[in-house]
């Protein structure tokens, strides 16, 4: 059976996914170098043919996933309207995503169809409808909530998320936006089915039980 996942989402040690002043030079804010520092190791010891979990766990971001879901933050730095529709994401014209991805805003734009087969459909549907929208274009493979902080804790507050794979990023930030703020007894039903130390991070599988 298709799972809803969060995969590879990194927080800090005070529980931040992201640092604060988001903006185009910096997308997860201030201090997202420190924050994401497991990830640039892992893709170097990659290219090395090197492995290690961090490294195995590049990959399951996209292994059997059939669709994502996004917050307009993810997306890009713009607030508000859309000022145009120059604007088509942080990953150039091949993204890495490769399928469907819906973008949560509550600014109306076309949906936009982008080189290696991802298709952005951006959409102000609540996220229950969206997340059938998502299973129905996954045909059976996992739907992967991407982030950021907030659409995590929505999806999480609604009791719609089967498994979590976090990294604790040893570093404080101080600011920016927790995913697990104000959700209530959400992870009551998790447990943790592993934790194992990584260069730079410490990665947690959490489970619904």
């Amino acid at each position: 059976m298709s799972k809803v996942r969060v995969a590879n989402f990194t927080v800090s040690l005070d529980g931040y996914g992201s640092g604060a002043n988001q903006r185009l030079d910096a997308p997860f804010g201030d201090r997202a170098g420190e924050l994401h520092e497991w990830m640039e190791l892992a893709m170097a010891a990659r290219e090395k043919g090197l492995t290690d979990p961090a490294v195995e766990q590049l990959d399951r971001f996209k292994d059997g996933v059939g669709a994502t879901i996004m917050g307009r933050n993810m997306f890009g730095p713009e607030r508000g309207e859309w000022a145009d529709e120059s604007w088509r994401g942080w990953w150039g014209e091949n993204p890495p995503y490769h399928h469907d991805t819906f973008v949560l805003t509550h600014h109306a734009r076309p949906s936009l169809k982008m080189e290696g087969g991802t298709t952005f459909h951006f959409t102000s549907d609540p996220i229950e409808v969206v997340l059938e929208r998502a299973r129905e274009v996954a045909d059976g493979k996992d739907v992967v909530i991407a982030g950021g902080a907030s659409t995590v804790r929505q999806y999480l507050r609604a009791g719609l998320i089967d498994e979590v794979d976090m990294f604790i990023a040893p570093v404080f930030t101080g600011a920016g936006e927790r995913p697990f703020d104000d959700i209530g007894d959400a992870m009551a039903e998790f447990t943790v089915e592993s934790m194992v130390g990584v260069p730079k991070a410490t990665l947690v599988k959490l489970r619904r039980a």
